[in-house]
């Protein structure tokens, strides 16, 4: 057995022996709300940096703004190597209907093997099974060569600016030659990419008048109802993945080689009784690899072409993005968790875009993997304890394997 090995082995079993330790980590960090509006973060980058400090990573503070704070850990190794990045973001999705949850909203609960809680699946799990994992590295500091970063970072659920995008500007040595994001894709599966987004404001105008004139057609929210009823027809397109991605699937009903459009807020008028002069609807479109924004930006147009009347404004956008299946750290990721879980994981596509992708930008590959059970975070959010005990395990493993080549 290689000494990778033994000393990986090695940090698996004071992670499993830690496995308590792991979950109080977890209580904390729900228990320090973080919905994203605001985004406010500092209570749970105070849990963060605490935690590090008490085990020997000296934590440092970036921030854009002092309540939406990132924090960054760093341990070296006996000699200098790769630098190994692994990113959690700390705010999370709204709660939704509250009074749907069946356990407090911010407080952990544990029924059997599930930990309750707003952002135990996105991605309160991932972010202390990421912390645990740089403090087993930094125990075992004397007995592998390179760097690690631990980067948690604040805005990424509204695609904000005060994270990722800010630390990587501030702190561009922080790219390092690979990263991990804690970022599941569901099911413990390993997303090795993720689509592309397309934001589009489509803006319709008719005449004005009273309501018992309206014709057929004609006025600003039937034009545009006819054209969201065409754009429909988007959502029956599914993407053939290039060459260095065969083989990845699009996970539950192939959904993540499928385009997605949706108008997910539609406005006109003020009141019934009158013809609204201009409707709007605003359009979040999700892409898989194999179809480019370009693609469907241009098919959107050719839809409202010949009419004067309707407008099309491109607010957010970029591709689908990944790592190709023969990328050393796919291989080394995938290779761990075979050697944690028993069996390879998944390789698919992720729904929603993540961090990941700041860090593809720079060239540097970068993957998701993490302890979300589910497709999204939603009532009743959850996270299985022993996903999350594994995900500690595999980020270190992955590391020790990078490190190592």
């Amino acid at each position: 057995m290689s000494d990778t090995r033994k000393l990986a082995d090695t940090i698996c079993r004071d992670i499993d022996a830690a496995r308590d330790e792991l979950i109080d980590l977890c209580s904390r960090l729900v228990a320090a709300p973080s919905v994203n509006p605001p985004g406010r973060t500092v209570d749970v980058a105070e849990v963060v940096s605490r935690y590090l400090a008490e085990r020997g990573v000296k934590p440092a503070t970036v921030a854009a703004d002092n309540e939406a704070p990132n924090v960054v850990g760093q341990v070296s190794g006996r000699t200098a190597g790769r630098h190994i990045v692994f990113n959690a973001h700390m705010d999370t999705m709204e709660a939704g209907d509250e009074a749907s949850w069946t356990v407090p909203v911010f407080k952990m609960s544990q029924v059997k093997e599930r930990l309750y809680g707003l952002g135990m699946g996105n991605m309160k799990g991932a972010l202390a099974a990421m912390c645990m994992a740089t403090a087993m590295m930094q125990r075992h500091r004397e007995l592998w060569s390179g760097q690690l970063s631990m980067t948690a970072v604040s805005d990424e659920v509204m695609f904000g600016d005060r994270g990722a995008v800010y630390l990587l500007r501030t702190r561009p040595d922080l790219a390092g030659d690979f990263m991990i994001s804690g970022e599941g894709p569901g099911f413990m599966e390993f997303a090795v990419a993720e689509k592309g987004l397309l934001w589009i404001d489509i803006e319709a105008r008719g005449p004005a008048g009273h309501s018992s004139r309206a014709l057929p057609g004609q006025t600003a929210v039937m034009k545009l109802a006819a054209l969201l009823a065409r754009l429909d027809a988007i959502n029956s397109l599914y993407a053939k993945p290039p060459a260095e991605l065969a083989g990845v699937t699009g996970g539950e009903g192939n959904v993540g080689l499928r385009v997605s459009l949706n108008a997910g807020n539609i406005a006109a008028g003020t009141v019934r009784s009158q013809i609204a002069t201009k409707a709007r609807a605003e359009i979040d479109i999700r892409l898989p690899p194999g179809i480019t924004t370009k693609e469907i930006e241009q098919r959107i147009r050719a839809e409202c072409a010949g009419d004067p009347d309707t407008t099309v404004t491109v607010t957010k956008v970029w591709d689908a993005n990944w790592a190709g299946l023969q990328n050393p750290l796919v291989i080394a990721l995938g290779g761990a968790a075979e050697a944690v879980r028993g069996r390879k994981p998944s390789y698919v596509v992720r729904l929603p875009g993540s961090d990941a992708r700041r860090w593809r930008d720079l060239g540097v590959p970068a993957v998701c993997y993490g302890p979300q059970p589910t497709l999204s975070a939603g009532i009743d959010d959850y996270a299985n304890a022993q996903d999350v005990v594994d995900c500690a395990k595999i980020y270190a493993r992955t590391a020790l394997a990078l490190m190592s080549r």
